[in-house]
């Protein structure tokens, strides 16, 4: 009997460690809003990557999940998904439906529409900040807008990258 008791408790303490060591790179997530239409929909379940951003940043294109200091239902900070356009140093501005950055318009075939409505003068992404948008850019609340601005690097909570519903969608988010 003690050696099945004994038994049971390694096995716990083996879950549980497991389940730490996953939970600590990895964050499941599910998506509520339209924003990054049609890359990824309202209630695709993804699997956030905290690795890349342990020990570098995020890079142009990147789509990522950050707190976005922007109260919930619950009263917490809701979690949001947007693609990175801006690193730090950059200028982002937008004019005739088309983003440019430094000077030069981005090809962005992932955005819904194919164009970006409205007009941004220039802003010069600070340091230690990302300027982001979503691909579905007439209802996207991204850094266009002041209540959003720039995103700061330590709230980036991590990487989308593996979409596991709707099942026949599973697999890398690009």
């Amino acid at each position: 009997m003690k050696k099945t008791i004994l038994e049971f408790l390694k096995t716990m303490v083996i879950a549980i460690a497991i389940a730490l060591l996953i939970t600590t790179f990895f964050k499941p997530t599910l998506v509520k809003g339209y924003s990054m239409y049609p890359t990824i929909e309202p209630n695709n379940y993804l699997i956030i990557n905290k690795i890349p951003y342990m020990q570098g940043t995020p890079n142009y294109g990147d789509i990522i999940v950050f707190k976005a200091h922007i109260a919930n239902e619950g009263g917490g900070e809701k979690d949001l998904i947007k693609r990175v356009i801006g690193l730090p140093g950059d200028t982002i501005e937008v004019k005739g439906d088309v983003v440019y950055r430094n000077g030069e318009a981005l090809v962005e075939p992932y955005v819904y529409g194919g164009a970006t409505p409205g007009d941004m003068g220039k802003i010069v992404v600070s340091e230690g900040h990302l300027f982001v948008m979503g691909d579905n850019r007439p209802v996207s609340l991204d850094s266009r807008d002041p209540s959003l601005g720039e995103i700061a690097i330590n709230s980036v909570l991590g990487q989308a990258a593996i979409r596991l519903y709707p099942f026949d969608e599973i697999g890398t988010i690009q």
